[in-house]
């Protein structure tokens, strides 16, 4: 009870620092939202100037800001986008769909091959077929996803003409979303799974030298049993860890890789609101993303409760 006490504190003050933070950030940007809202070609008054800045709230005191923020956070209200004129949480929502619908695809088909690649790779680590994988795989992880995506895009769409170049259909139909999505899907899940597959090869490693695994192999167990039935349930915790703190850096490969393949999701929603200054939208959206990474860290710390025995007796 007291560790889960002491978790609970520390996610709560993980959320006002990250609230702080979306506030602040935002603002200390360079540049003028109410610039960038009439143009930097139009001529207006200082007055005109003045009574805009007060209409949407920047003429008062950062810290009444700051208050006013946190009273519409705690009233479920995110604010009002300055360019897009629609209240953000609904944005969000409309935008959120398409974003997590292929990062969700991407996270978990990079989870299920990274694992088993993984694992087969670091059970046969000897191999020069284990050997030459891991350095594709280091390859792949190392590369930035934006980078990964404009790769594929050259090849696979301006080269070869199998995708589509932009958007997210081209008539509301799932074979045509699939087609559209599917170029993102795979940059994600390869990004995804290489990361996935150097984790789990390096933990298959150091599992199959432990005493448990020689005294499965003692008894008789073939190696592939003692793999999958034994090592593989303790080799899964480090990887557990590692998606719960990469899912933020996966989700912020994926804004990168939907403004190369000009998706209408999070991405460019991110990408047009920092253009424009849109602190409300930037401010609802980075929270999104942060709250989702904390969720991500809660269900690890649940399942590693449920997979390592040890877990929750400490906490007892």
């Amino acid at each position: 009870m007291k560790n889960a006490k002491k978790k609970l504190i520390r996610y709560l003050i993980c959320i006002f620092a990250i609230i702080t933070l979306n506030f602040a950030i935002p603002r200390a940007m360079p540049g003028d939202p109410v610039m960038n809202l009439i143009g930097e070609d139009v001529m207006v008054s200082a007055d005109t100037l003045n009574q805009i800045r007060s209409e949407i709230g920047l003429d008062r005191p950062v810290y009444e800001q700051f208050a006013t923020y946190l009273w519409n956070l705690i009233h479920l209200d995110l604010g009002y986008s300055y360019h897009l004129h629609a209240d953000v949480a609904s944005l969000l929502c409309e935008r959120m769909f398409w974003t997590l619908l292929f990062v969700g695809i991407a996270i978990i088909l990079g989870a299920i091959t990274g694992t088993y690649a993984g694992a087969l790779s670091g059970w046969y680590s000897d191999s020069k077929i284990s050997r030459a994988v891991t350095c594709v795989g280091m390859a792949v992880s190392c590369t930035p996803p934006y980078f990964l995506a404009l790769i594929f895009l050259s090849v696979f769409v301006f080269r070869l003409g199998i995708f589509p170049f932009k958007a997210l259909y081209d008539e509301p139909t799932i074979a045509s979303v699939i087609h559209h999505l599917a170029l993102p899907v795979i940059v994600m899940t390869l990004f995804s799974a290489s990361r996935n597959f150097l984790i789990m090869r390096g933990s298959v490693i150091q599992e199959k030298n432990s005493h448990y695994a020689l005294y499965a192999r003692a008894k008789g167990l073939f190696d592939r049993g003692i793999l999958w039935k034994h090592i593989l349930k303790n080799a899964s915790l480090p990887l557990i860890t590692q998606v719960a703190l990469d899912f933020g850096f996966i989700f912020s490969g994926a804004i990168f890789i939907e403004i190369v393949f000009s998706l209408n999701g999070m991405g460019t929603l991110i990408y047009d609101a920092i253009l424009g200054r849109d602190y409300p939208v930037l401010q609802g959206a980075f929270l999104v993303i942060a709250i989702t990474v904390i969720l991500a860290n809660l269900l690890a710390d649940i399942l590693y409760g449920i997979i390592d025995p040890r877990v929750r007796v400490n906490e007892r």
